[in-house]
This record gives C-alpha cells, structure tokens and sequence, in this order.
C-alpha cells in the first residue's frame, strides 16, 4: 500500500526518510531510451527525471506511454555522488514521490542531494 499522497511536502519528506532507511532509490528505466525523463510542467525548456522511494510506487507507474519502463533499482549512494552531480551539470530537474496523479515538485539536483548532508 502506497503512503503517498495528494500532499506534495509529505511525500517528498517520505522519499527522504524512507531511502535513507533503504539505502535504494527507484527510477523508471527501458532498454530503448535509458531512464525516464520527461518535460518540466513548471519550467519552459527543462526535463525533469522523477524518482520514488518504493518499488511499488514506482512500478504504478510503467502503465500507458510508459508500459515500456520498468522500476529500476539505483543504491542511494550512487544517486546522491554521481546522478545528482550529472543531472545538475546536464540541467535536468528531479521529481520525487510523484503520487498516482503525477503530482509532485520539480527540484533542483543540489537541492536532493543538501539533504543527504
């Protein structure tokens, strides 16, 4: 059972918590495209690449234009040293805990990684 809600700041608090308990971040991956990235609904030009802290609420997701995807394990210490430094240097956003609407803030990589300090 999903703990995400319609509450934008609670669910980004729940991937925190959560993945510094797990050590694991989930992402949303295919063989043809690499992992999942998608147009910025907050800002013009920008992607943003969403990420959850639960398999489960990952994988709700691999439905419809992303049936292709699968939820893919990334070791939070290689998400937080290495993505998070090559997704600021390529400018692309990070969501975290999109809930079942696709709801969620777009967050800047240094931001996400500020909270592993």
């Amino acid at each position: 059972m999903s703990k995400l809600t319609a509450d934008i700041e609670k669910n980004i608090e729940i991937f925190f918590e959560q993945t510094k308990e797990t050590s694991v971040v989930w992402g949303l991956c295919n063989e043809e495209e690499g992992w999942l990235s998608v147009d910025s609904n907050e800002f013009e030009n920008s992607e943003v690449m969403p990420f959850w802290a639960d398999e489960a609420d990952a994988k709700q997701h691999c439905v419809e234009e992303w049936a292709d995807f699968e939820a893919t394990q990334i070791p939070l210490d290689v998400f937080v040293e290495d993505w998070m430094i090559t997704l600021s240097e390529d400018g692309v956003l990070v969501g975290l805990n999109w809930n079942a609407e696709l709801e969620g803030k777009e967050l800047e990589p240094s931001e996400v990684a500020k909270n592993y300090l």
